[in-house]
């Protein structure tokens, strides 16, 4: 049984919701980056989600755009994110690892090399934000039958044909991205939320993870109500950002840490 697997089922036992941390690969360096990530399990994180910086990330809003900038100019690659994992995973063998990012880098790294390492290396899933259905021949069946599970997003405006076919042949769990536009910029709607919530239940098993917009214990109450768990990312990145801005690395990963619990005891209250 896989790490995604073995975590929802656990915490559907026990009537716990999941909670993911998203991180972006060496924000601000490696040193900081890998620390944050292997303290993150003991302070409540389920999953890691771990951005792969990326010089065009359309998908994301101003926080994780200068995350990846910070990445990048520290030097973090596609190679060096991998050997993050690697180093994580020396101590940590049960908490999936998630990579979510664009599909230029990867191809440019080579794409069987890719899944090869990502496999040697202890990644759970992938989740690429610019690779649709369509182009499932190009990376996607190839990721799935290395049993690399391909994570899929849908979106507020997924109408029902569409979502049939994004969740075809989906595995892992499905992000479902509370709002419309670009990360950390808005609050998501519950009703619209709960209402596509089970507009996918129909169509789909797997569990239903909320992200993109939930930046408080509050609202983080609210979307693991309607869901099976949620992603926090923005949020912690500003949290990054503000250290650095105060010119306190050891501060970062304090406040990182305490807002994760703070998250994890707003759940486990809920």
């Amino acid at each position: 049984m896989n790490r995604i697997k073995k975590t929802f089922d656990k915490l559907t036992k026990e009537n716990k919701k999941a909670l993911g941390i998203f991180v972006t690969a060496g924000d601000p360096n490696f040193e900081s980056s890998l620390k944050l990530i292997t303290n993150l399990p003991d302070n409540g994180a389920d999953f890691i989600e771990i951005g792969m910086p990326f010089s065009d990330p359309m998908a994301d809003g101003p926080s994780i755009q200068l995350s990846s900038q910070r990445a990048l100019k520290s030097g973090m690659n596609i190679k060096k994110c991998l050997s993050l994992v690697k180093i994580f995973r020396e101590k940590n063998t049960h908490t999936p690892i998630i990579l979510m990012g664009y599909f230029n880098p990867i191809y440019k790294f080579g794409k069987e090399k890719f899944i090869k390492k990502c496999i040697e290396f202890g990644i759970d899933a992938l989740i690429i934000v610019d690779l649709p259905p369509e182009e499932d021949d190009e990376f996607y069946f190839e990721a799935e039958k290395n049993n690399l599970s391909m994570i899929r997003l849908v979106t507020p405006t997924t109408d029902e044909k569409r979502l049939k076919k994004i969740l075809l042949n989906a595995t892992g769990f499905v992000y479902y991205v509370s709002i419309t536009g670009i990360t950390g910029t808005q609050s998501p709607n519950i009703q619209n939320v709960q209402d596509n919530i089970k507009k996918i239940k129909q169509v789909t098993d797997l569990p239903i993870v909320i992200g993109f917009g939930i930046r408080s214990p509050a609202q983080a109450t609210l979307m693991s109500d309607v869901s099976d768990g949620i992603v926090i990312g923005s949020a912690v990145v500003d949290l990054i950002k503000k250290s650095i801005d105060d010119d306190s690395s050891s501060v970062e990963l304090i406040t990182c840490l305490d807002f994760t619990k703070e998250i994890t005891k707003a759940l486990k209250h809920n």
